[in-house]
């Protein structure tokens, strides 16, 4: 059976998956560590192994990503934006619009009904504005990253959050929690303040709907009401939104190996 694999070599995580006729037979995700290739070729073992299909059998690899270039057995290198176009058009078709939140930056692209990338616009490498500022006030807050959303979500009396900054914000974090700032209503106000800087990249942009949010940011159902608040349209979150790059890497992948 000849397969396709797809790698998404992030700052923070790299994914990978694995497809045979457009359809996904494993897919993966591991921290990206201090080795890009040493946590590529782990990417390929544990999706083999998984698949229990031999190395021999991949046709066509497409590496994307931070990364991307130290991954050693790629057959080629793609854009993340481009990747993440086509992933999001094969879970989403109706999606038009999308903000990656990403953990080293965010970015805001456009997309035709083919998955073809138009046009596209990236925030600044500031953990202000990427879901790396999560990380940072899940640290002040002793919470799990993953438990803010819904944490956010139970705020009563949000807090407006001064900073764009995550040097600030952290300072900030710490100076409202002193005053005795309810975790939830800080969490909110920080959500809040992530999600209109990324719509303002949307806005920049021209959005045209459907309008969805991808990403490591995109799991975090505190961030995905917040952006629906301030764009005023509803946001589409794709399955798995943090694997879309990788995903679309390997239908490009299919494209190319003609898979």
């Amino acid at each position: 059976m000849e397969c396709v694999l797809g790698i998404d070599m992030g700052s923070a995580s790299a994914k990978g998956v694995l497809l045979a006729r457009k359809k996904v037979l494993a897919q993966v995700e591991f921290s990206s560590g201090g080795d890009f290739r040493l946590t590529a070729e782990k990417i390929r073992e544990d999706l083999l192994c998984r698949s229990r299909i031999p190395a021999k059998d991949i046709a066509y690899t497409i590496a994307t990503g931070f990364g991307a270039k130290s991954v050693a057995y790629a057959d080629s290198m793609v854009t993340d934006i481009s990747c993440h176009a086509k992933g999001i058009l094969h879970l989403c078709p109706t999606v038009r619009t999308a903000v990656d939140a990403g953990d080293l930056y965010s970015k805001a692209f456009r997309m035709d009904e083919k998955g073809n990338l138009q046009n596209f616009l990236l925030s600044g490498k500031c953990a202000g504005g990427s879901a790396r500022i999560l990380k940072v006030v899940a640290k002040v807050l002793h919470t799990n990253v993953e438990d803010l959303g819904d944490l956010a979500l139970k705020s009563k009396n949000r807090i407006e959050f001064n900073t764009g900054c995550a040097v600030f914000a952290e300072s900030e974090a710490i100076s409202r929690i002193a005053e005795g700032t309810a975790k939830e209503d800080l969490l909110a106000g920080l959500l809040r303040a992530l999600a209109a800087q990324l719509n303002a990249l949307a806005v920049r942009l021209g959005i045209e709907k459907d309008y969805a949010l991808v990403g490591g940011g995109a799991k975090n159902k505190g961030l995905v009401r917040a952006l629906e608040e301030v764009s005023g349209f509803p946001i589409l979150v794709p399955p798995g939104p943090h694997m879309t790059a990788a995903l679309g890497a390997a239908l490009l992948a299919a494209e190319a190996g003609r898979a």
